[in-house]
């Protein structure tokens, strides 16, 4: 599909043809292929819906001063395209973007869930000097100590889209950098599931009680000794969580 500005995003639709619509939202950096593994628990029951970012999979374009606001602008036109409302499930920068759509398009988004994010801004704990540098010059061994625990012998999808340019990462590292929803996320009125791993040190845990008692009404779980990918290594704990968040969804 084409956005009003006329970039082309690829957007990729499974499940039930007629199910209520879940948008999945990925990280920074990466395309649907994060969702690998991930969206296929969903698809008995929703109609589940992911895109490629602006520089990332099949959305290529010129690279611009992109912003999780824009992103979320772009989440809005898909949403659009699709002619209803939607649950939207934004992780990490998905769910810095996934603030911006609820709360600057709240007649599309039915249901908020948002794990391993932040505010951003000011009132966001950011992560250690020890673990920026680790990133620098970040190795498949370093995102996978950050990511999963020492248990954790699986493959990920979360390692970002090896396809972009350098161009295209700096963008994506400066939109999710420059974050900062702090003033709109009370007037987010779509019910909100937040979900964060104890351990996680790329956005640390304390951001999700934030985000909890900013957005009116919100529900918090803490997930003991997960990481930043703790969604993908425990999916079989977090599932039920996010089904229960979900029942009664038709």
């Amino acid at each position: 599909m084409l956005t009003g500005d006329g970039f082309p995003l690829a957007v990729q639709v499974s499940g039930r043809a007629e199910g209520p619509v879940l948008l999945l939202l990925a990280g920074q950096a990466n395309s649907h292929v994060w969702w690998t593994g991930l969206r296929e628990p969903f698809e008995d029951r929703f109609r589940v819906v992911t895109f490629d970012y602006r520089g990332t999979g099949g959305s290529r374009g010129p690279v611009d001063d992109w912003t999780t606001s824009w992103f979320a602008d772009d989440a809005a036109a898909v949403i659009e395209s699709l002619g209803e409302r939607a649950i939207v499930y934004g992780t990490s920068m998905g769910g810095r973007v996934a603030q911006f759509l609820a709360a600057r398009h709240p007649a599309l988004v039915d249901r908020l869930i948002l794990a391993c994010t932040s505010p951003g801004g000011q009132q966001a704990h950011e992560r250690t000097p020890e673990v920026r540098k680790l990133l620098l010059n970040a190795r498949t061994r370093t995102l996978r100590e950050l990511f999963y625990t020492d248990d954790w012998d699986g493959h990920s999808h979360l390692f970002g889209d090896s396809t972009m340019t350098a161009g295209e990462s700096r963008a994506h590292l400066r939109a999710s950098n420059r974050h900062d929803a702090w003033d709109v996320l009370p007037t987010i009125q779509a019910p909100t599931l937040v979900l964060h791993g104890t351990d996680d040190r790329m956005v640390p845990s304390a951001n999700a009680p934030l985000l909890a008692k900013r957005i009116p009404g919100a529900v918090l779980h803490l997930h003991e000794g997960g990481r930043h990918g703790f969604f993908d290594e425990f999916t079989g704990d977090i599932q039920p969580v996010i089904d229960d968040f979900l029942e009664g969804v038709q």
